[in-house]
């Protein structure tokens, strides 16, 4: 699956800084996440509801 273009603009993490070692985030009725140090590489896309279940899945571990 592709990330079409309402998947919305592309973000990087705050945390990340200046630096490219992270991930972009696209979010809409689907998310696509790739590697900023890739852009033009693979893309993973997920449902909406899958990547809230995630990211609640990651806030409860830290």
């Amino acid at each position: 699956m592709t990330v079409p273009e309402r998947a919305g603009p592309w973000k990087k993490s705050s945390y990340s800084g200046s630096t490219d070692n992270c991930v972009e985030v696209a979010t809409g009725n689907v998310v696509g996440v790739r590697d900023t140090k890739n852009r033009e590489g693979g893309k993973l896309t997920v449902s909406s509801s899958q990547w809230a279940a995630f990211t609640a899945a990651v806030k409860t571990q830290q």
